[in-house]
């Protein structure tokens, strides 16, 4: 029987909300701490600082891409290359989190469209992270190449 895994990340902030700031790190990996403010969320983000819609979309894409490779394995027709970005949008003040478009273009060979789309479907229902993020609406643009 597989046993848990647990994964940390870290934030520390200083100060309020508008004019403080902190970091994010990577906790486990060990990978980098990544600085952060409000202006990165809410207005515009900027080259050096993150958010963390930015980590969720990370997160999610992570996860898509590993999750649709398996099942394509399982179904006889292995990727060659899936790569996956999951937009996230937040409206400061207006119900945070309001949706994530996840866009995937992959290239398999020796599939058919029809069998693509299901699993680039099933794939994303089926993620751990798109799991956790059910209370958000996840859309997905699949493109097979």
């Amino acid at each position: 029987m597989p046993r848990p895994i647990t994964s940390s990340g870290k934030a520390v902030w200083n100060g309020d909300l508008q004019s403080g700031s902190g970091t994010t790190s990577l906790e486990t990996s060990q990978l980098g701490t990544f600085p952060t403010h409000w202006k990165a969320r809410a207005e515009e983000s900027e080259q050096g600082t993150t958010s963390p819609e930015e980590l969720i979309g990370a997160a999610l894409a992570t996860c898509y891409s590993m999750q649709f490779s398996n099942m394509l394995a399982e179904n006889g027709t292995p990727p060659t290359t899936i790569e996956s970005t999951a937009n996230v949008t937040f409206n400061a003040g207006e119900g945070g989190i309001t949706g994530i478009e996840l866009v995937n273009n992959s290239t398999i060979e020796g599939i058919e469209d029809a069998d693509f789309q299901r699993l680039a479907a099933e794939a994303k229902e089926s993620c751990p992270v798109s799991k956790a993020l059910q209370g958000v609406e996840i859309t997905l643009n699949a493109t097979l190449s």
